[in-house]
């Protein structure tokens, strides 16, 4: 045995080492004539593409926030999309994350926008550790590329917020433009704007970062605040007359905005993190729109279980008026999935009586009663219904297809209405050629 495990050691021993990531090269002290530098406090970085700026800065908050399993596995994937063993090694490991963000010469993307600053993070220390890349003028585009790609090799999960819309494909395209400095390949991508959207934007409606800091942060608490930060509108703007020989003073306020912009990010990481992995016995003071968005965003992963379980939530909770027949018609859905046909039948006849509801309600009660519970009566008793309610309902004059909708509705249930009263008459006379037959039989 001891020879053996000998062996075994010995074999480990030749396997290769797991190299450190490499730590960020040093930076040169600006020159004196070099003022933008000196006023962003940046130093110059130098590869062999050539110079750009870089602004190294390391933040207490936020905290490093330990990603839980079932957090990444929803954030990382759609309906019942099973993900690589590769992605989850990646995801499992926090120092191979890089959160990126990005300032642009525009806001619409394309082969003309250039990504002039390039703002990337990462957890060390327990803190955040932020590192900015500016290029001086487009000449600096390769330096700073090659430099980016450096660290996306040493960390390929990368944390976003709308970057796989436009970020990372600006940056992918970038990429390819130089000919020269190959696309960085990502085991990961997690774009927090997708889950934010659906657990927020129920209460809040708009779900860009700067609100979600207000009003789901708490950046105050966590100790930042925006209020003399720059318009993203005008970003370019400051940019191209910076170009132009004009002030750089607003880029200061350019490069303060995406420090923020990256600190909000791995905050809202943390946030949606707890939110996910949170039981149903640690969701005390949530408000009920963020738990029913919470259950939208768990059916969407596919997740039915933990869906009910907070849309239940919600409700006991106290949904506004406007959202309780949608979060009962949620459940009843849900119900009907995992194969739970008496609760899914309760939530559809309460929802009869709505006036958005009321028609699916019945729908899927005729569906119901005719298939499942073969009832054939009552499933005509609410296709009749369902009927009625199609054609009380008032079509709005300014859309063009709800006449469509409607017909298309009420054709639906006078197909169901005329096939269940079929089969009833069909039933009926079988019934009676069977019993003549009986009666008039007579044995030899």
């Amino acid at each position: 045995m001891a020879a053996s495990a000998d062996k075994f050691a010995r074999l480990s021993a030749l396997k290769p080492a797991r190299t450190a990531p490499s730590h960020p090269p040093a930076l040169r002290a600006p020159d004196q004539e070099d003022s933008l530098a000196r006023l962003l406090g940046a130093g110059v970085a130098k590869n062999h593409f050539g110079e750009h700026l870089a602004i190294r800065n390391w933040f207490s908050t936020p905290e490093f926030s330990e990603p839980s399993s079932i957090a990444l596995e929803l954030l990382s994937r759609s309906r019942n999309a099973e993900l690589s063993l590769r992605t989850r090694l990646a995801l499992q490991d926090p120092s191979k994350w890089l959160f990126l963000d990005t300032e642009t010469t525009g806001l619409a993307g394309g082969t003309g926008t250039y990504p002039f600053l390039v703002g990337i993070a990462w957890w060390d220390g327990g803190g955040l550790q932020i590192e900015q890349f500016f290029m001086r003028d487009f000449a600096e585009e390769h330096s700073l590329l090659h430099e980016l790609a450096a660290r996306l090799a040493d960390r390929p999960v990368l944390v976003t917020f709308n970057g796989k819309s436009f970020d990372w494909p600006l940056l992918e395209n970038r990429f390819t433009m130089t000919r020269s400095i190959p696309t960085p390949h990502l085991s990961a991508h997690l774009d927090l704007l997708h889950p934010a959207r659906a657990l927020w934007k129920l209460r809040l409606g708009s779900v860009r970062l700067i609100e979600l800091e207000r009003q789901v942060l708490d950046a105050p608490r966590l100790g930042w605040h925006r209020e003399d930060d720059v318009c993203s509108s005008l970003i370019p703007q400051y940019y191209f007359d910076y170009l132009r020989g004009g002030s750089s003073e607003p880029l200061v306020g350019v490069v303060r905005h995406n420090q923020m912009d990256l600190r909000g990010l791995a905050a809202l990481f943390g946030k949606i993190n707890s939110l996910i992995a949170s039981q149903h016995t640690d969701r005390d003071g949530i408000d009920s729109l963020d738990l029913f968005g919470l259950s939208r965003f768990f059916e969407r992963r596919g997740d039915s279980d933990r869906a009910s379980v907070a849309c239940l939530q919600a409700l006991d909770l106290g949904l506004p008026d406007e959202f309780r027949p949608r979060a009962r018609r949620e459940l009843a859905l849900l119900a009907k999935r995992r194969g739970d046909h008496a609760a899914a039948v309760a939530l559809w006849v309460e929802l009869t009586s709505n006036p958005h509801d009321g028609v699916l309600a019945c729908e899927q009660l005729a569906i119901h009663y005719e298939r499942r519970a073969k009832d054939p009566a009552r499933a005509i008793e609410f296709a009749r219904l369902g009927l009625a309610k199609v054609k009380r309902a008032r079509v709005h004059p300014r859309d063009p297809f709800a006449a469509s909708r409607a017909a298309r509705l009420a054709e639906k249930f006078i197909v169901r209405i005329n096939r269940l009263e079929g089969k009833g008459k069909n039933k009926t006379a079988s019934a009676e050629t069977d019993g003549s037959t009986i009666l008039n039989y007579s044995p030899k």
